[in-house]
């Protein structure tokens, strides 16, 4: 068992709360770094799909987790991330500059649809957001001197500092590092107080709203920190398609965001790398597991997305605190055995007072 002692108040906010932390977190990227030694081409393919898909889901978790705003155009972001990095790159401009402005796009994308999504909640705000992603999606379709509308548009590979990286391992060592350093910021977000009056606009508006919080301006940045975020993850998966068109930006990429999210766990940035590893791990279990169904299984077609619905259902009804909050139960079992309640590992639903008036 574990003890904690906090002597200060910054102990809340540390990065690591013990040394354990440490060592396994440094671990942890120590054999990501040398993975590439020992991985083939193809599975470096895949953990860079997984790497992109941890960035935007930890963008849509500031805003979904965090900020307790619902989201069902992410996939819009996305796309502009996209097409701005690769039209930029293409007309000439740096890859980091267009990279950057890529997420600033989107960030000023996020913007303008917090303005007057500020005064929807709930469902209302999730329509929205999809009919926000419809008219990006037409926009890019239509704008062909730009995106070449349903012809695509061709991503070549990044040119960084004049080093292009070409080789499946050059673009991984790239996803993995912009993942390390958007995870970084986005903790050091959450720790700020910004992060905090999001997370108190998530908990109650009325009690946000008494303690002299300004909920219109920091959902405001909560949209434009999330968009900006899914943007560069938009950049990097143009370049890991190669090929980009509108049918890869459609809102069922949307919907993978979001079932993300809620499978690895609401609230906590290592939901979202896990929900990037289920849902980038998926497909291929699936195709490996039609090789040993029966025919009428493993070839009915639609498996895929039937069983992304069956998890989600199953997450919702029995561990709404997703993979993570599967982990952190298992892990507080052991660290009190014998001495656990059984007590302690029911569902409990709890809300605040001021929310009894709605």
């Amino acid at each position: 068992m574990r003890i904690l002692f906090k002597t200060s108040y910054l102990d809340d906010i540390r990065l690591f709360q013990h040394n354990g932390q440490r060592f396994w977190y440094g671990l942890l990227v120590a054999a990501l770094f040398l993975a590439p030694l020992g991985l083939r081409e193809f599975y470096l393919g895949e953990l860079s799909q997984i790497f992109i898909l941890a960035v935007a889901g930890i963008g849509l978790m500031l805003l979904i987790g965090y900020t307790g705003l619902a989201s069902l155009g992410h996939g819009a972001f996305m796309a502009i991330g996209a097409y701005t990095c690769t039209y930029l790159f293409t007309q000439g401009v740096p890859w980091v500059v267009a990279f950057l402005a890529a997420g600033l796009l989107s960030a000023a994308a996020g913007v303008l649809v917090a303005r007057p999504a500020n005064r929807m909640t709930g469902i209302y705000l999730a329509i929205a957001t999809i009919a926000f992603s419809a008219i990006v999606e037409q926009i890019v379709i239509r704008w062909e001197h730009v995106t070449k509308g349903h012809g695509g548009l061709a991503v070549p590979p990044v040119d960084l500092f004049g080093l292009k990286l070409v080789e499946a391992w050059q673009f991984y060592y790239l996803c993995l590092v912009v993942l390390i350093l958007v995870t970084l910021a986005a903790i050091n977000i959450i720790r700020s107080p910004t992060g905090r009056a999001m997370v108190a606009i998530r908990d109650s508006e009325i009690s946000a709203q008494s303690l002299g919080v300004n909920v219109v301006r920091y959902k405001t940045i909560a949209f434009g920190l999330s968009a900006f975020i899914t943007g560069l993850g938009g950049a990097l998966l143009g370049h890991k398609l190669k090929f980009i068109a509108p049918d890869a930006f459609n809102t069922i990429l949307s919907i993978q965001l979001l079932l993300m999210v809620v499978v690895g766990g609401l609230g906590s940035i290592q939901g979202a790398i896990y929900g990037a590893i289920f849902v980038g791990g998926l497909p291929q279990a699936i195709a490996l597991m039609r090789d040993v169904l029966p025919p009428a299984i493993g070839r009915t077609p639609g498996l895929e997305p039937g069983l992304f619905g069956l998890v989600m259902i199953l997450v919702v009804l029995f561990e709404p605190m997703g993979i993570y909050g599967r982990w952190l139960k298992i892990k507080t079992y052991f660290d009190y055995f014998p001495l656990y309640r059984r007590s302690t590992f029911k569902r409990q639903r709890a809300y605040l007072k001021t929310e009894r008036v709605r």
